[in-house]
């Protein structure tokens, strides 16, 4: 044997490499199959399959397409609606009746315009304008003293409240302009006209006040009327986007159903809800009620959108889901941030009840908001579900999938000679974009998007 040779013999070196590279081949392919969707996997044939792992890259590329050019057509509709916010601007020295002798003092007599429930909220601002010829920078406290009084139609007053509200308030000067102040905040409205009287107590003489401006600002009627009926319609689109989805699930039992497919059976609902069926009563209802539920209809569904995505992006590839362990942790994390939304805004609700000077949050930061930034944001949303809840739905052979899938001997019986010898990963090779689907994980893609959407509108 020596003699011929055989024992000096040598692997070549490029032999060995191509050997090392197909076993490291191999150990990914191998790692592949657990991380795409596979036939030993036990979501695969448990769960109802969804439509978006039938999808085609035309039909992949129309649903994006289609979901883009919703959302352009809100916020083209947001840029060329009105304004979300009137203004109503009156100068201290240019009132009559009485005539402001003081204007560091006042008293101011203001009166609003003829208000309607079309307007919805009013807030009361203003700007001190104070000499400062050398340009310093002034921080003061001084007391606001204000009463509110409501008249109707027939021109009887009647005192909305029974003191005369008094707060503290800091006054920020940067050379001869002062920051705004919040005066008033009414959530609702009872009278067509207020008269609001003002006084403030305690601003230095060191640099006199030359010039006090108020602003009324209140909702726009006519924006007003497009959200009523952009409200209305994404109501009665998402009725039928939940009627339909559940029209295509009424074949398969619950148990059967996807983590996604059971999700958008909840977040749809809350959607309703969250385009606020009751809104309406808003205009019909002198009440505080239909506000607060608004609130907490809002606060309710995005909780969920968030306990979603929690539980879509923690699920992935997790098939052990128990209660205790999984879902618990995320509901109270979730549920203590409803809980804090919810008493926020019945806290905030209450005390303008109680005091309309009350402010938990006194600056103008809330009056520059866009009409595109609401109506965006808000289709957002509503288009975002309506994509899922299409993505979602079982596709057009889940019921056959359904009815064979578990059964091995008619695996065995539909397999080709192919699909036996090389399995699942021959058709992924046929089919590059199921591939991309299966193994790149495109579920988190949807909701990545969306939640970065719902970032940049917020």
């Amino acid at each position: 044997m020596d003699s011929l040779g055989y024992a000096s013999y040598e692997t070549p070196w490029t032999v060995k490499f191509r050997s090392f590279l197909a076993s490291f081949s191999d150990v990914f392919s191998n790692f592949g199959t657990h991380i795409g969707e596979s036939y030993n996997h036990d979501r695969c044939y448990r769960s109802v399959q969804m439509r978006l792992y039938t999808l085609s890259k035309r039909q992949f590329v129309l649903v994006f397409a289609g979901f883009f050019m919703c959302f352009a057509v809100s916020v083209f509709i947001g840029v060329a609606g009105p304004p979300i916010v009137t203004e109503h601007d009156v100068n201290a020295s240019a009132l009559q009746s009485p005539k402001v002798e003081n204007l560091a003092t006042g008293p101011f007599q203001l009166r609003t315009p003829t208000l309607s429930t079309f307007n919805q909220q009013l807030w009361l601002t203003s700007k001190i304008f104070i000499r400062n010829p050398k340009g310093d920078t002034i921080k003061s406290k001084f007391t606001m003293s204000v009463v509110v009084e409501g008249q109707v139609a027939d021109s009887s007053v009647l005192i909305t409240g029974e003191r005369t509200h008094n707060h503290s308030r800091t006054l920020h000067c940067n050379k001869e302009t002062c920051n705004d102040l919040v005066i008033l905040h009414l959530g609702y409205l009872d009278f067509t006209t207020y008269l609001v009287r003002v006084m403030f107590f305690g601003i230095s003489d060191k640099y006199p006040v030359t010039e006090v401006g108020f602003s009324f600002k209140m909702y726009n009627p006519t924006f007003t009327q497009l959200e009523i009926w952009f409200r209305f319609v994404f109501l009665v689109l998402t009725f039928m986007v939940t009627c339909v989805f559940a029209h295509s699930l009424r074949r398969f039992s619950i148990r059967d159903w996807s983590i996604e497919q059971k999700w958008m059976s909840i977040l749809l609902p809350l959607l309703l809800l969250y385009n606020d069926p009751i809104f309406p009563l808003t205009f019909l209802v002198n009440s505080w009620v239909p506000g607060m539920f608004d609130a907490v209809f809002q606060a309710s569904f995005l909780c969920a959108l968030l306990l979603f995505w929690l539980c879509a992006y923690h699920g992935i590839r997790q098939y052990e889901r128990r209660f205790m362990t999984f879902y618990v942790p995320k509901v109270m994390i979730v549920g203590l941030l409803w809980i804090s939304a919810v008493t926020l805004a019945s806290w905030q609700e209450y005390n303008e009840l109680q005091d309309p000077t009350y402010q938990y949050k006194v600056d103008t930061v809330n009056f520059t908001i866009l009409p595109a930034e609401f109506l965006s944001f808000y289709g957002l949303l509503n288009f975002y579900l309506y994509t899922m809840a299409y993505v979602y739905s079982p596709s057009k052979n889940a019921l056959h999938e359904s009815h064979f899938k578990d059964n091995p001997a008619f695996s065995m019986l539909n397999d080709s000679e192919d699909e036996v010898i090389y399995g699942f990963q021959h058709n992924m090779e046929l089919n590059p974009f199921l591939a991309f689907v299966a193994a790149a994980g495109i579920l988190p893609f949807f909701h990545i998007t969306g939640l970065a959407l719902v970032l940049i509108c917020d």
